[in-house]
């Protein structure tokens, strides 16, 4: 087979730093760096799936045309592991490529998009994806929305709603699916239809014990608080024994166990009431604000508010 002959066009070129420089994605990339700790695979497939559609957007303005690449995505991985973040800052990546109109993500549930009654979830389901056009359609714990045991059960209506809008629109609309991984396979396997307009699968790995203690610092330093050295060898330790208890949901419960390190901290103050408090008092979380917590009363135990689902 004979190569293609040169066309007197095929010698134009495009300036790829001066477009990549223009749609300032690099901006969003940096900022999905500093706002989530960790994470490299799922940032290193962030960054492949905008050099994919940067080098659509070249090859369309050299009329190198083909289909626009699908861009529905499924996030899988369990609570507090940053899946919305990351979903937020895709749109943001979509937009300023032009592959999206717009940069807005609306975020739903079950309950948004199926019905308690006949005739009650197409309208749902269809004010949502209105709502959602020209953006990012992320809808959490996707794989409720199927139910094959309920007979009377609506999702299923909703879903083929949804595999209609992938398909005919998805040039003005990306979908990402998201949930626990083991439960969004069997989905997929139920519903072969959605899983064939799914184009990437991004897994979203657990923190280790020094990537949530990372993430403390960082979620106490936009509070304007920090941690005392005692405190962090404390807190370290509290890390370590929350992971092995039931429902630990990363980041989820590492900002919940601040919030109730900061109540703590107020009561301690409030309590001791001699002479004044200096900046430093303020904002220092100390090691017994910590320890009050009844995980290091007994191993089995859950902190307060730690011991509901997440």
């Amino acid at each position: 087979m004979t190569d293609k002959p040169l066309s007197n066009n095929d010698n134009a070129s495009v300036d790829l730093e001066a477009i990549y420089r223009d749609s300032q994605i690099q901006e969003v990339l940096d900022r999905l760096d500093n706002e989530l700790v960790g994470l490299k695979p799922v940032k290193t497939r962030i960054r492949e799936v905008a050099a994919l559609l940067l080098v659509d957007r070249l090859r369309r303005e050299m009329d190198l045309t083909a289909g626009t690449p699908s861009m529905h995505m499924s996030f899988t991985g369990n609570p507090g592991t940053g899946k919305t973040t990351v979903a937020m800052r895709m749109a943001d990546i979509l937009h300023r490529l032009g592959y999206i109109r717009q940069g807005h993500l609306i975020a739903v549930t079950r309950d948004d998009l199926v019905g308690q009654y006949i005739g009650h979830t197409a309208p749902k389901t269809r004010e949502v994806l209105k709502k959602a056009m020209g953006g990012v359609l992320f809808i959490d714990e996707a794989y409720y929305l199927y139910k094959p045991e309920n007979e009377r059960d609506y999702g299923a209506e909703s879903i083929e709603i949804l595999l209609q809008v992938m398909e005919n629109q998805r040039d003005d609309l990306v979908v990402i699916l998201a949930g626990y991984k083991d439960r969004m396979d069997k989905f997929f396997q139920s519903n072969p239809g959605m899983s064939s307009r799914i184009a990437h699968h991004i897994d979203f790995p657990n923190y280790n014990p020094e990537e949530l203690l990372q993430i403390a610092k960082l979620m106490l330093a936009e509070s304007n608080y920090r941690m005392s050295p005692e405190a962090e060898a404390v807190f370290a330790d509290y890390v370590v024994r929350r992971m092995a208890q039931p429902n630990f949901a990363n980041a989820r419960s590492i900002r919940n166990a601040l919030d109730r390190a900061r109540l703590r901290q107020a009561n301690r103050l409030f309590s001791a009431r001699s002479g004044h408090l200096t900046k430093v008092d303020l904002i220092t979380i100390e090691a017994e604000d910590f320890l009050l917590s009844r995980i290091f009363d007994d191993a089995t135990s859950l902190d307060a508010e730690d011991t509901s689902p997440s």
